[in-house]
């Protein structure tokens, strides 16, 4: 049996299908901060069948839930105060999502203009359609990463 100890402060993100924790480890920055992080990989889900976990010790402030919805508000993230889940948050898509996606239009102001924002807006939350907030051309998965 695995046996990960438990955290003090930070998030376990849980219902991450299987084989997605390492890109959201990736798009959450997590490579990038001085904190603890267990990975767990195929584990056996009554519910999925198979899922990944991700158990983050870090300040609750430090990771963008905006984000992690963006790319699945499926995950539940329970939120850890002093070893004990205090809260458990469903993730809802993000109505604006800001230098998470770049617009590909070569048209846009964003091809020229390089210091603004890219900023995405949630166009049709049933089909999970964002569209550029400044020249309105909807983005599609295979146009590009997240980042």
């Amino acid at each position: 049996m695995l046996n990960v100890g438990k955290i003090e402060e930070g998030f376990v993100l849980d219902h991450i299908p299987a084989g997605r924790a390492m890109y959201i480890y990736k798009h959450l920055g997590l490579d990038r901060l001085d904190c603890g992080v267990a990975i767990i990989k195929n584990a056996r889900s009554g519910k999925m069948g198979k899922k990944d976990i991700l158990k983050v010790e870090c300040p609750i402030d430090t990771l963008d839930l905006d984000v992690l919805a963006f790319i699945d508000h499926n995950i539940t993230v329970n939120v850890i105060k002093d070893g004990e889940i205090v809260e458990k948050r469903k993730l809802q898509l993000p109505k604006e999502i800001t230098n998470v996606l770049h617009c590909h239009n070569p048209r846009c102001i964003t091809s020229t203009e390089r210091e603004l924002p890219h900023i995405f807006y949630l166009a049709d939350e049933k089909r999970e359609i964002y569209r550029c907030k400044y020249c309105d051309v909807k983005y599609e998965e295979n146009d590009g990463e997240v980042f």
